[in-house]
């Protein structure tokens, strides 16, 4: 009887450090706000360094021309959904 009564005591004492444990590591409407302008960042970032470097490229060509300007847009999506993912899987 004293045997039980001891590991019902482990068992809850068990269930009420993780319950606490469970709510610290709660993640707080100030991390997630950070988290999301941070997912927000690194997707826009590569998009608008590529815009201006091919819009750059594009100036220093003679007559009108935007190769530079969509390819490097196009390059700068690929680095900036690639960015958003990794960032995505190393939170899980």
């Amino acid at each position: 009887m004293e045997e039980d009564q001891q590991q019902l005591k482990n068992k809850i004492e068990n269930q009420i450090k993780r319950l606490k444990k469970a709510e610290q590591e709660r993640p707080n409407l100030l991390s997630q706000t950070a988290y999301i302008g941070c997912l927000g960042l690194v997707m826009v970032l590569p998009i608008i360094g590529g815009v201006y470097l091919g819009h750059w490229l594009d100036s220093k060509m003679d007559g009108y021309s935007s190769l530079w300007t969509l390819s490097l847009l196009v390059v700068g999506l690929v680095i900036g959904f690639f960015n958003v993912y990794f960032l995505i899987k190393e939170r899980e």
